[in-house]
This record gives structure tokens, sequence and C-alpha cells, in this order.
């Protein structure tokens, strides 16, 4: 059912092929955003998008799902243009994990240059295709196909939306990585299922749940550009659409950030795994920070993880930009970040920019993901600014899952009190082959010796599978890791690099609370004043059932926050504040058999 490049898409290409060609080499590349130089040079030329593209139908399997970022991959691909130096990096950090797709209007322009002593020095080609094609950016990451399996981990296909750039050369690049990797390709480009996306604005956790801006809501609202007519459709036509042609079942998308203007999440945050949010972090009121924040509460607030536990959120320091007369992105500085890096199996590539600044997301990578090498390549400060144009290393690349992926998923185990008890370690364990045997291994060193222990099947599941470590005295880092072996023979790890890579949690006294009054503890609401998306944390020793309301200054209940169980420990609760008229309201906490606490909080 493979479809070839369109016929109409390659005579409009040799159409077009020259005049753009000519302009893309009077710039350094056409950034991710339109300029008014492109504009005039379009409206001169003239753009007409192509109708059809691939398979316009959903992809005909039940069961469909979109691999997640860290899963492993067959392939990562780049445009070969604009930033050699930056993309002769990206080949060399990922040449030895997967094949590099490396799409060339001139290959021997490229294999020059990857072979040459510019840049780090020659490199082999081993591992590396270069395809002929051509193209109009380096920004394939919005314009490549994603890939998505038919039937969970079965039937291997890619899908590709509308791209909301007139770019045509860039535009066909999925139907070249698929007749070049004999995939099928499936697009969401005819009515009733047309849909404009971009990559950058897209991450899934592999388990139906998937993230972006409210972009993707304002590029299907049925408006237009100076160069094209959004497709119309409401909120739920959207999801309907995703979840035939991608499997998403939970579909967030979070408000637009003021300063960032592409409206891309990649800029901002990073799924490590599928509990962990890895999310930019500004200084206190600067720049996209208090929507980033309010961003965090709402997804705390109304999504959980595949397991049903809270988003674990990381935050890691957005850095100010020095080379365009300094700041933050609301002070004329380039939008720098750290969560704009790729998964290539063991390696993380990471984008860096200045040493002070750099050291400190490099030591937050390491600690998040032992075990995986982390590559640093600098995007600012090196003569190839590529941030100034609004990307980054995500940005320049896109990657190809495996055609028969080894599913391990886990919720790594907390830091726990229980030094009398065995830690139950629970997995995901899925191939289409079916599982032969899994193991989970366990340490109180990181360096081992490693303790083998056989997980077993839960009641009979093909998929779900468990085993325990012993107790640990109080003190006791453990370190322990999961392995499996399909019937087909494949064997993987989770995290991929283990023993090298692997989870740890303490045994010992938690912290008690630091406030105790009976157990509970009630800090104060924040934002107060509250406009916004507000949170009220809380911390018990204990789990209980209660009720916590908010009360206006009349006595009247104007909302519940939480009824039923409160899980002891620490919790957050939130509430929109924007639906209230302004004034003082009261948080009331209620809970059964030990009592009541209030505090107030003004909406504003």
């Amino acid at each position: 059912m493979m479809k070839s490049i369109h016929l109409e898409r390659l005579l409009l290409s040799a159409c077009l092929m020259i005049n753009v060609n000519a302009f893309s080499q009077s710039v350094q590349g056409w950034p991710h955003a339109i300029t008014e130089e492109e504009r005039n040079h379009i409206e001169r030329v003239g753009f007409a998008p192509a109708t059809s593209r691939g398979i316009e139908t959903p992809p005909p399997f039940d069961n469909i799902r979109t691999a997640a970022e860290w899963e492993e991959v067959e392939a990562l691909t780049i445009s070969w243009t604009s930033f050699p130096c930056i993309q002769k990096q990206i080949v060399a950090g990922a040449q030895t994990e997967c094949l590099v797709i490396v799409f060339a209007d001139d290959p021997s322009e490229a294999e020059s240059y990857l072979t040459g002593n510019s840049c780090g020095g020659p490199l082999s080609l081993e591992n590396v295709q270069i395809v002929e094609t051509e193209y109009n950016t380096i920004w394939i990451r919005d314009y490549g196909a994603h890939t998505v399996y038919g039937s969970w981990n079965d039937d291997r296909v890619l899908v590709d939306w509308l791209y909301n750039r007139p770019r045509p050369e860039d535009d066909a690049i999925p139907d070249v990585l698929a007749e070049t990797m004999g995939i099928d390709l499936y697009s969401t480009t005819a009515e009733p299922t047309d849909l404009m996306n971009t990559g950058g604005n897209w991450m899934s956790d592999g388990f139906g749940t998937a993230f972006a801006s409210e972009l993707v809501l304002d590029e299907n609202d049925g408006g237009s550009t100076w160069w094209t007519d959004f497709p119309d459709h409401t909120e739920a036509e959207i999801d309907g659409i995703m979840s035939d042609f991608h499997g998403t079942e939970t579909f967030i998308k979070m408000p637009n950030l003021p300063f960032d203007g592409i409206h891309h999440i990649d800029m901002h945050m990073k799924l490590l795994d599928e509990s962990t949010l890895l999310v930019a972090e500004y200084p206190a009121g600067v720049a996209d920070g208090p929507q980033i924040d309010a961003n965090m509460e709402y997804v705390l607030s109304n999504f959980t993880t595949r397991w049903g536990t809270p988003f674990d959120v990381i935050r890691i320091p957005s850095p100010p930009e020095q080379g365009n007369g300094g700041g933050y992105p609301d002070q004329n500085g380039w939008y720098l970040t750290y969560t704009n890096s790729v998964f290539v199996n063991n390696t993380i590539l990471l984008p860096t920019y200045y040493t002070e600044y750099d050291t400190t997301a490099l030591r937050i990578y390491s600690e998040l993901l032992p075990g995986y090498n982390v590559v640093g390549i600098d995007c600012d400060n090196n003569g190839q600014a590529i941030i100034s144009q609004s990307g980054a290393i995500h940005c320049i690349t896109h990657s190809v899952g495996v055609e028969d992926p080894l599913m391990i998923s886990h919720l790594p185990l907390p830091d726990t009190e229980d030094s009398a008890n065995a830690y139950a370690v629970e997995s995901y364990i899925s191939h289409r082959s079916g599982i032969a045997a899994a193991s989970m291994q366990w340490a109180t060193n990181s360096a081992g010796p490693w303790n083998p222990v056989n997980m077993s099947p839960v009641d009979g599941s093909d998929s779900d599978w468990t085993a325990d470590i012993p107790a640990q005295a109080e003190g006791t880092t453990v370190y322990y890791y999961i392995e499996a072996e399909a019937t087909s023979g494949k064997v993987g790890a989770r995290p991929m690099p283990a023993p090298a890579g692997w989870w740890s949690f303490e045994v010992g006294a938690i912290t008690s609370i630091a406030e105790n009054n009976g157990g509970v503890h009630f800090p104060a609401a924040f934002p107060n004043p509250a406009s916004a998306i507000t949170c009220v944390p809380l911390e018990l020793d204990a789990s209980c059932s209660g009720t916590l309301s908010l009360f206006n200054a009349w006595g009247q209940r104007m909302d519940v926050l939480h009824q039923g169980q409160f899980p002891a420990g620490q919790s957050k609760h939130f509430f929109h504040a924007q639906p209230h008229a302004a004034g003082a309201y009261v948080i009331l906490l209620e809970l059964e058999g030990r009592g009541a606490w209030s505090q107030r909080i003004m909406i504003q």
C-alpha cells in the first residue's frame, strides 16, 4: 500500500526549485517563523500547497499508539543545511546509536563536510545514509513524520500532519522518508480528518497521553493566513483525529506562552519518561515563567500519569542570552532552552550555550538519567547561533522508532521509611512475539554487584510482571533495573543503558511535617491574590477522608476542590480562580474524625 511521491508535488517542486533555492542561499536558512523576506519571495514566486499526501484515511488497525521519544529508535533524520557544524556533531553523537539519515540536496557537499577536518575532524559514514532530495529548511521536527504502531507494538507506520508553513520541499520530506525506509505513510490532509500541527508542538508518553500548546486549536479553527485556510474543527474533532491516527486518549493542551513566538512546547518542556516532566524555570516574574508555572499547575490539577499518579515536575533553569544584548525573552534575548534535547537510544543530545549555565543543565540531565551519554552541542556561542532562529537540537532532528519495540514501562519506587518489608517492583512488559522471561536486578551500590530476581506475571497477565527487592536497613540506597527477553529472542532493558543506568530509592526516615497541627500541615495557597490556576498544598501524616472547599464571604460553597480520600504525605490540589468574582474567599479543609482547618485567599 506504499505510495510514492505524488506527481503533482514533483511538478510543483520542479517549478519552484530554482527560485526557492536561490532565495535560500541568500540567507542562512529560513527560520522557524516566516520572515517578511520569505513572504515577499513566496508572493512573487507563488505557492500552491499539496492537497494530498500518502494514505489519507486513518491507519486500519486496532489499538494504535504513538511511540514516545525515549523508546528505541532505528533512525535519526536531519536535513543538511544552514548549520553544518551543529549537524555534524549530531551525526557524531547519533551514529553509534542508530542509523542517521541525512537529507541533502548536494550529497557530495554533505559527505565532504562530514568526512573532512572541520568541526571535530573526520567522521566515518558507516552508519550514515545520505539521501538526495530537495527541502527548504533545517526544521525537520516540524515537517517530519511520526512513528505510530498500528497494533500497539506492531504494524509500524508513519503519520504526517498538514504543515503550517508554505514550504513545499519541506512538506515532501515525509514522502521521501517513507519511500527510503519502505514504511507506509498516512497523512491528515483530507477532510474530514485534515489537521494542521507541527512536531515541535507534540509529545507522547507512548501510552495514549499527548501534550501540546493551544497552537493546535488556533491553527484548526477555520481561520486563514496570507497563504492558506486553516482546517475548521472543534476541539472534540481534533481529539478524534488524534485518536484515529495516533491512538491518543488524553490530549493535554496548554495555553500558549506570551514570549515564545512559535508556541512549540519543546522550547520549554520535555517528557523524560512516562511520569517525569522536565520544565524550564525562569527567575520569579520573568518572561514566560508565570505562564509556565500556571500551565504546570493546570496539568497537575487535571491529569495523571498512566499509573494514576501525579506527574513529577522537575525544573531546569533557562539562562539569559548574552550575544544579542543580553537578557531573557522579555528583554530582547533569544529563547534559550535546555529542554530542546533529543533521545537517541542510550545518548541524549543537549543544546548548550554558555559554560556558567551549561554545567547546571548537564548535571540535572546526568542526575535524572544516569547511565545515558549526555552530549552537549553549542547552539549559540560558537559562531553558529541556531537558537537565534527559535530552535535547537530537537527542532532539527526527527527519529523513526524500531519495527519491533520491546516495551518496558515502570513507575520508579519512591523513598520509603519501611525497613521491614520487601519492595514490590511492578512493570509493564510487552513485545509483539510475547515475553519469554523478565528479571529485575538490584544492588546497594550503583556499580554492583547486581542481584537478579526473576519476575513473574501478575494474575496470569501477559504484560504485567512483578518481583520483590528484599527489605533493607535504614540508611540504604537501593539501585535497580529491569531486563526482558521476547519470545523472538529480542532483549532489552529499562532504563535503556542498564546496568550503567538505573532507578534508585532510599530507605530511611522521611523528613517530618514542618508544622504538625496533629499530623496536618495546611500551608498557604498560592498565588495569593489568585487570578488563574491556584495551588492548595496539603501534607498529612496518614491517609484519611475529607473535603476541600472554596467558600465566598457569605459562607456559600462555591467549589469543591477535592472530596474523598486524601493521601498520606504531600499532595497538591488546584482550582481556577478566573470564573469566580473578585473578592475575599475561604478555603476550608474538613477531615473526617480529625477536625477542620481554614485559610483566607483573595481573588482578583
